[in-house]
């Protein structure tokens, strides 16, 4: 293990209070890009190295189990064995599997992974007509009501200022809420917001077990805590009793899950609660410009005084004011466009010229704000020729609702071939108005909202088709415009790799060089016909062969290979869990989803130590 002063080595003076920080309440207030998970996995090992924390009753607590794998994998470079780095969740189903028998008695109810399968049946019990769109905004707003804790019955009165999922009142969310409730008792199963409920409960009700989880845990460590929901609160509070050992980390300018219930009230009233509090200020920014930092400042300031003078908006905190620590970059531009297509072409255009400069296209991002933005850009870009990558969702034509579109446009265009003109148009919106979409938007935001914006994206899709080929132009004719659009899509276009679509936030567009693909050649296609005799049911082979006979384009061939890969690797997972056997071991990613060569050969050793201890392997 590092000595003290040598872990505190590197770190700016802001970063070493922080990290010195050991006693009584600490709140860590830190920007983007500040180092705040440097500062706090310093703090735990600077703790560990001096002998004032057990690392074995150190609990630090995440929001997902990438960043308590990084929390892990840092604190192991720093020389720190033994802290549990996890998320809520993860802690809590922990010891609950573990006080289950003790508490309740019996074998623990079955967790439930997917709600919006078990709401489809209690909707159509109660025989209410929900698309799966509208099942994952219902399915949202049960997660809400149960970690804001208002049970079913007090449901509609905690949500009567809230907006609903489209079409949907809170008294009906309600019933829908105590119907799944009671279908979750009926099969014994609970979901991941139960093993929070039911562990506060327990805490609540039983001393003795209450103690031996304060007894084990001394010092907690509390990262994203503007992120954190009333029940996630309660649950910290039963954990730490009367103490006071709690460190806090976030920034109430970063709070992106207030729509699940979580609210930052509980990191801006850190000091009323705790008056005698240390509270640092990490504002050395090590990620961006000056330009970048500077426009951010003000941005964040100018919210908060417009919270202030209009009542009406949501009060802001007085944001952290941030100071880069980079060079100087270029400035930053301001453009303003009329609608979507005219910034994506904007862009486009931008990238282009900076792709001529000599800038590599792998440094070039664009990021937007929702799915339904993705196809403007896509098509400016693919328009461009301009190779790109999708990252954090999927593309345009691979989204359910799109390829539904289209196919109900492909049916439509069998009964009404000659359509031209402007009939050609408005039969297009008569068809995806059986799909949800309507000339004004939902005033709801959720599935239902991303659902609209991407048909919407369709319509105006279709629309510059129209317009661009003339008045003669067929609805038939259009269809294959649209599926030859999807299919030059991916021939420019490379899928994203799983670990871009766990990114926490937002939606990134990548762009950069990448391989087309290219023409089947007879060689080709004797050789797969001559494999898939012997593998013909294998992922992949018969939707080759399927584009091959012509049965199947491009865009639907990629979709049912990826949607096969996703089903077989969740059968894989369910036999694994099943096998008490396993040993689970976590893995820390890099930003673009690689693992390095250190963290494989950590990953070995981890192995190897538990093949070992299996076979008393000294």
């Amino acid at each position: 293990m590092s000595t003290p002063d040598e872990i505190l080595r590197g770190l700016d003076p802001e970063q070493r209070r922080a990290a010195t920080a050991l006693h009584g309440p600490v709140c860590i207030l830190a920007g983007a890009g500040t180092g705040k998970t440097r500062a706090i996995t310093h703090r735990i090992a600077y703790g560990v190295a001096s002998g004032v924390f057990d690392p074995h009753r150190t609990l630090a607590l995440t929001f997902t189990a990438r960043a308590a794998a990084e929390m892990r994998t840092r604190l192991r470079d720093l020389g720190v064995a033994g802290v549990q780095a996890r998320t809520f969740h993860s802690a809590a189903l922990r010891q609950l599997q573990y006080f289950w028998p003790q508490a309740v008695g019996g074998p623990m109810p079955s967790l439930i992974e997917n709600k919006v399968r078990l709401l489809t049946e209690v909707a159509q019990r109660m025989r209410m007509t929900v698309d799966r769109a509208g099942l994952r905004d219902l399915a949202g707003e049960i997660e809400w009501a149960k970690v804001s804790l208002h049970a079913p019955e007090g449901y509609a009165e905690a949500a009567k200022e809230r907006e609903m999922p489209a079409g949907w009142t809170a008294t009906t969310v309600a019933r829908l809420y105590t119907g799944y409730e009671e279908a979750k008792t009926a099969r014994n199963m609970i979901d991941f917001e139960d093993v929070l409920l039911i562990l506060v409960g327990i805490l609540s009700t039983e001393p003795q077990i209450a103690a031996t989880i304060r007894d084990q845990y001394r010092v907690f460590v509390v990262d994203e805590y503007q992120d954190v929901s009333p029940l996630q609160h309660r649950l910290l509070d039963l954990w730490l009793g009367d103490r006071g050992d709690l460190c806090v980390v976030g920034d109430a300018s970063q709070t992106i899950y207030s729509f699940t219930g979580a609210t930052s009230r509980f990191l801006t009233d850190f000091r009323e609660r705790y008056p005698a509090a240390t509270v640092v200020r990490l504002v050395r920014d090590y990620r961006s410009s000056p330009q970048i930092v500077e426009a951010a400042n003000r941005l964040l300031a100018d919210r908060t005084k417009a919270g202030e003078r209009d009542r009406t908006m949501p009060r802001w905190p007085d944001p952290l004011e941030l100071v880069s620590q980079r060079p100087a970059g270029p400035d930053l531009v301001f453009a303003e466009c009329t609608d979507d297509e005219a910034e994506a072409g904007w862009v486009a255009d931008r990238i282009a010229a900076l792709i001529d400069d000599g800038v590599p296209a792998s440094e070039i991002a664009v990021l937007f704000r929702t799915n339904g933005q993705s196809q403007a850009f896509e098509t400016a870009l693919s328009s461009a020729g301009i190779g790109y990558q999708l990252r954090g969702g999927e593309r345009f034509f691979s989204r359910r609702e799109v390829r539904d579109g289209i196919l109900q446009l492909r049916a439509a265009a069998r009964a009404a071939q000659d359509l031209t003109g402007d009939d050609v148009t408005d039969r297009v919106r008569d068809v995806l108005s059986s799909l949800g979409y309507s000339a004004e938007p939902p005033s709801a935001s959720g599935a239902a909202r991303e659902r609209w914006e991407s048909l919407h994206a369709l319509v105006n899709l279709a629309d510059q088709l129209a317009t661009t080929r003339g008045a003669e132009f067929t609805l038939t004719e259009l269809v294959a415009e649209l599926v030859g659009e999807a299919d030059r899509r991916i021939a420019v276009t490379r899928r994203p790799s799983l670990s871009s679509r766990f990114q926490r936030a937002g939606l990134q567009l990548v762009v950069r060089p990448v391989l087309t693909i290219a023409p089947f050649d007879e060689k080709w296609i004797r050789a797969l016909r001559a494999v898939a005799t012997t593998a013909s049911r294998a992922t992949g082979y018969a939707q080759a062969l399927a584009v091959i006979d012509g049965t199947m384009s491009v865009t639907e061939a990629v979709d049912s290979t990826a949607l096969a890969t996703r089903q077989l690797a969740s059968r894989q997972i369910k036999w694994f869990r099943r096998d008490p056997r396993l040993h689970w071991i976590d893995v820390a990613l890099t930003e673009t989803g690689q693992c390095t060569d250190s963290e494989r050969s950590r990953l070995t050793r981890q192995a190897w130590e538990l093949v070992c201890a299996g076979r008393g392997v000294a």
